[in-house]
């Protein structure tokens, strides 16, 4: 398949990147059944690290198994299927070619009383699983993520290095940012841009509440009306390079499907360029996780 406008216009943002990773993410926006149109589906499986197996996989005892995952991202035809280490080598050579993949490098666990991550994976480990990219969780607002936010600069200057892109997580917690505050739209748009600023080729948060959080936002933010989801991405593309970098909200929590649909209708409305849906999809019986990307696939289509 040739390269699209669509792609070819994301590309061309990327203005610094050598081949190897203006490659690898054509292959993450070119695959699927939203290949080419500068959308994206990503499937995360981190779950199981962060809240522990049963917590992730009992309600469908199939997802215990990592082929399970890399199957239900090809049959689904989406972008590409993220994991930690283990759960991509368990299924690496079965699936080699079929999806693209990203390395999700660092983690943590439900028992920690930081804010902080482990790195769990290297460059090397991408390079030889034949990933697109690497993935990497920080925590604004946490005094920790000043150390992760150290290592991410030398795992993704590595990363380019070699053509592998680098997808960041930014999920604000810790420090002095209240639970409501994790999902406001002034800190979630505050992460996101750090996530710009730190060289992410692809940002991943959480869809942003109303909620102003900071004091010192509140000027910034004024009297506008923040009520429309749609609105609220539109800002947090904004604060990534007005637009110059791709970003995909996660589908959080588990929730009804009209939920996560008109999520989906939001994000594209707004501007981002995608879902990255994890419990909202695996802890569904097969049938109606296949069911529901169809429905999403074709809301970013513009269908539904």
């Amino acid at each position: 398949m040739s390269m699209t406008p669509a792609v070819k216009a994301i590309l061309d943002k990327y203005e610094s990147d050598n081949p190897g990773v203006k490659a690898n993410l054509a292959r993450i926006l070119m695959q699927g059944r939203l290949g080419g149109t500068g959308k994206m589906i990503i499937l995360p499986v981190d779950q199981g690290f962060e809240h522990g197996p049963g917590r992730s996989f009992a309600i469908n005892p199939a997802a215990y198994d990592p082929h399970y995952h890399y199957q239900l991202a090809v049959d689904a035809g989406l972008n590409a299927y993220a994991a930690p280490l283990g759960a991509l080598e368990a299924g690496a050579d079965t699936f080699a070619g079929q999806i693209p993949t990203i390395l999700k490098i660092n983690s943590s666990y439900s028992w920690s009383t930081t804010k902080d991550q482990a790195v769990t994976g290297g460059v090397d480990d991408a390079l030889r699983l034949g990933c697109s990219a690497i993935g990497f969780t920080t925590y604004p607002g946490s005094e920790d993520n000043l150390e992760l936010i150290e290592e991410i600069r030398e795992l993704s200057a590595e990363a380019k290095s070699v053509g592998i892109a680098t997808v960041i997580w930014a999920y604000p917690r810790g420090g002095n940012v209240s639970k409501d505050g994790e999902l406001a739209l002034d800190v979630t748009a505050y992460g996101a841009h750090m996530a710009a600023l730190l060289g992410a080729h692809i940002i991943k948060v959480k869809l942003p509440s109303a909620h102003i959080e900071q004091p010192d936002a509140q000027k910034a933010y004024g009297d506008h009306d923040w009520s429309s989801q749609a609105e609220r991405v539109r800002h947090v593309v904004q604060c990534c390079f007005n637009g110059r970098r791709m970003v995909v909200f996660s589908g959080g929590a588990a929730k009804g499907a009209d939920a996560v649909f008109q999520d989906a209708r939001d994000i594209r409305d707004g501007g981002g360029n995608g879902s990255i849906i994890g419990r909202n999809a695996f802890q569904r019986p097969r049938d109606e996780a296949l069911a529901m990307f169809d429905k999403m696939v074709r809301i970013y289509q513009g269908e539904e």
